[in-house]
């Protein structure tokens, strides 16, 4: 059975705090969506700023977004006729042909809100639908705050639906706007809803306040919406939307229905991260089926079952949503988590090898090292515990100058001596602070003699205090996550000075990479 998926990145998920898109960021990821299979692509709200109306006048010459694109707007003004409404005219202008209006379905709100009488607020649902339809646009009806409504006055949301339905629109979507309902709350109303509308085509659009938006659109398809609204990993007003990462496998690898091509679902997990890429945020590591820990493996009993069957502690494959599977490295690491990042490595490890490497990791971690999130240093001990390691270049010594001139601008130089083999490197090179400067300088000594380390860029740098009541005299670990084209991969450095704990992780992020070039292996 079919389910259509409605996103609402670009409108409802620009809405999110810390969320701002540029035109040319909402064509890519509206190509981006087309691409994956969405259905319909919710693009703003014509005429309520410039950026918008630029948005539809380009996206409606796209041949990927055209046909999935959708206007959003409101029923008309209490006060003006429809077909003299600038927000309805701003959307049959858009030449979308595609429309979303939503209406009070709550007599809460028909009363605070629009401050007019139930009878009117229906009238102006009625005629907002019908004028985009004598226009020749299809519309899907959202009816704002429904449940709210419902519990309030079921007798007047259902009859807000019904007038949405005589006006012509195709798709009656139930909005859980506040967020606050429970799972068993939405699926006892949209059952009711579908028993008094039992041929009309029902739709679901949820909000996360209550931590249930995922599970109430679930619920609600089971009792009968087939059409989803949500945003690409949940991004949305306070606390988020219906997260479509984890919405669209839970309907189809769980509950059999049919959102996207079964080839695209391979793409959700590049879809998740180019979507945060462009909205320039981090990544949550802990998002189900798309983040980077929803297949990650710490504990050594854990591991060593993955070893004899991957289902003992993965509910799907990670491949299926296109994610990747990580083997944690920690003091809680046994002989399987080892075995299992020496085989990515290539290394073969015999019982007495195992012991010293896990001997070496819980003492390293006690001293404050992790790593978790730093598979590369943890590849670099392995090599040089076991002696397999042959240095890439030696520091002789390296000095760096912080400076702050008169208009309160910060700057740094950092210079570096090293040994490359039989030759010396005594290089100099600026940067916006120490550690930028010592990065530079590092990279430029070494770019004649390993053209490899241009590809290299630091994607995150991280400090993080270890013993904070040592006061100034603390040690302090720093992660750095540094990536090329075809990878990414974390280092780590642990001292009482910053500057020399940055060093050790800059160091470990330039050798790891230079270590997988000559053996060709994948970082992770």
């Amino acid at each position: 059975m079919k389910v259509e998926i409605f996103d609402t990145t670009l409108r409802d998920g620009s809405q999110g705090a810390g969320i701002s898109f540029s035109v040319e960021d909402k064509l890519k990821i509206a190509r981006a969506l087309a691409g994956f299979g969405i259905h319909y692509i919710e693009g703003g709200w014509p005429g309520s700023n410039p950026k918008d109306e630029e948005f539809f006048r380009r996206a409606v010459c796209d041949k990927k977004i055209f046909p999935r694109l959708v206007a959003f707007g409101s029923t008309g003004h209490r006060d003006v006729l429809a077909h003299r409404d600038k927000n309805l005219l701003a959307i049959v202008h858009s030449r979308a042909r595609i429309a979303c209006i939503f209406g009070k379905a709550w007599d809460l709100h028909v009363k605070y809100a629009l401050k007019t009488t139930n009878e009117h607020n229906l009238r102006l649902v009625y005629d907002s639908i019908k004028f985009l339809r004598s226009r020749g646009l299809k519309v899907i009806f959202d009816a704002e705050h429904f449940f709210d409504g419902y519990l309030s006055n079921s007798e007047y949301a259902r009859a807000v639906l019904t007038k949405a339905v005589a006006a012509g629109a195709f798709n009656l979507t139930l909005a859980e706007t506040n967020g606050g309902a429970t799972p068993s709350v939405v699926a006892r109303i949209v059952r009711e809803v579908k028993k008094s509308f039992p041929k009309q085509y029902l739709g679901i659009h949820t909000h996360n306040d209550s931590d249930c938006a995922v599970a109430n659109t679930l619920v609600a398809v089971e009792a009968g919406c087939r059409l989803v609204q949500g945003t690409i990993n949940g991004y949305g007003e306070r606390c988020g939307n219906a997260n479509l990462c984890s919405v669209i496998p839970d309907l189809q690898l769980k509950m059999g229905y049919r959102c996207v091509p079964p080839q695209n679902l391979k793409k959700l997990t590049e879809l998740s991260r180019y979507v945060d890429e462009i909205a320039n945020v981090f990544s949550s590591d802990k998002l189900p089926y798309v983040g980077r820990n929803a297949f990650a493996h710490k504990g050594g009993v854990h591991v060593s079952a993955m070893a004899r069957h991957q289902k003992t502690y993965e509910h799907i494959s990670p491949e299926e949503v296109g994610n990747t599977r990580r083997i944690l490295i920690s003091e809680l690491s046994g002989k399987s988590n080892i075995l299992a990042r020496a085989r990515d490595l290539k290394l073969e490890l015999d019982a007495a090898d195992i012991a010293r490497v896990i001997g070496v990791i819980k003492n390293q971690e006690n001293r404050g090292y992790q790593y978790e999130d730093a598979d590369a240093s943890f590849s670099l001990l392995i090599e040089k515990e076991l002696g397999r390691y042959k240095p890439f270049f030696e520091l002789r010594s390296f000095r760096v100058i912080v400076t702050r001139n008169e208009k309160g601008q910060m700057g740094a130089e950092a210079v570096i001596k090293l040994m490359v083999g039989d030759k010396i490197e005594h290089t100099v090179a600026e940067g916006d602070g120490p550690v930028n400067a010592l990065d530079n300088a590092l990279r430029k000594a070494l770019v004649r003699f390993y053209p490899q380390v241009s590809e290299i860029s630091l994607r995150d740098f991280k400090v993080r205090v270890i013993n904070a009541g040592a006061g100034t005299a603390a040690r302090v670990r720093v992660l750095i996550e540094s990536a090329d084209q075809h990878q990414a991969w974390g280092t780590v450095g642990v001292s009482e000075n910053i500057i020399e704990a940055s060093w050790q992780a800059l160091v470990d992020a330039v050798e790891y990479k230079l270590l997988m070039s000559v053996k060709n292996l994948p970082s992770k």
